[in-house]
């Protein structure tokens, strides 16, 4: 297969951004959320390649397959559609989006992270994370989708998110959540529903079941993050919303 086999739909440079600032257990996403600028048009194949098709490229045909970025970039604009339960592979590989790189060049984390998956349910597009099925490595998507870029020379300084969240912020937002809502309301019930003297003795037992508590509800519930937007070139935390410029 070569270039002219492919039904291609052309893209031009923009900024989309893709991620979650969930970071809820249950409801949350492939975090952080970011806003990532394409400088450079590029053509997606219109539908995706099975890996028979993929096998059969020429190395040297210029051809690879999407990052997360572009693939989001077309999506977007309403250029890519697929059936329902397809899922499609990605270029990038990663449990999660921090120390990307916002430019449009897949993010790859390490090589034993999952890879990144589009999944199509109801007429859209899921973003999942995959590892290869069985020990011969098998595939782990229906198929992907190949692009063309008019320029393959990334730039040496690109916009990048940070290597990894505030931890010490981690650390105090939890124990605020576990002393707001889990230990200061048990002692409020102790002092009303309890026997006499029961803090006193049993404070160790409501300290650990607020504390309890207060991780439990991660579950279904934490403070939304910020989303990283690129201003003068450089990526900046903001909890702002920003019209998305096509």
């Amino acid at each position: 297969m070569d270039q002219t086999q492919i039904h291609w739909v052309s893209v031009e440079p923009g900024s989309v951004v893709l991620g979650s600032d969930n970071r809820s257990i249950l409801f949350g996403g492939i975090g952080p959320r970011h806003e990532v600028s394409i400088d450079y048009p590029f053509r997606i194949s219109e539908s995706p390649l099975d890996i028979e098709e993929i096998s059969s490229i020429e190395q040297n045909s210029g051809l690879e397959i999407a990052s997360d970025s572009e693939w989001q970039l077309a999506y977007s604009r309403g250029l890519l559609s697929g059936v329902d339960g397809s899922s499609e592979s990605l270029a990038d590989s990663a449990i999660d989006y921090w120390g990307k790189a916002c430019d449009g060049r897949p993010f790859v984390n390490d090589g034993n992270s999952p890879t990144l998956i589009r999944r199509w349910k109801s007429g859209k597009a899921q973003t999942l994370t995959a590892y290869s099925q069985g020990s011969n490595g098998g595939p782990i998507a229906d198929g992907v989708r190949l692009v063309l870029r008019e320029k393959s020379v990334w730039s040496e300084n690109p916009p990048c998110i940070p290597n990894s969240r505030n931890r010490l912020n981690l650390i105090i937002e939890e124990i605020l959540i576990c002393t707001t809502i889990g230990i200061l309301p048990s002692f409020v019930w102790a002092l009303f529903n309890a026997s006499p003297g029961y803090i006193r003795e049993g404070w160790l037992n409501l300290v650990l079941g607020g504390v309890f508590f207060g991780l439990f509800t991660m579950l279904f519930w934490r403070p939304r993050q910020p989303t990283w937007r690129i201003e003068s070139g450089r990526m900046t935390a903001s909890k702002k919303k920003k019209r998305r410029n096509p």
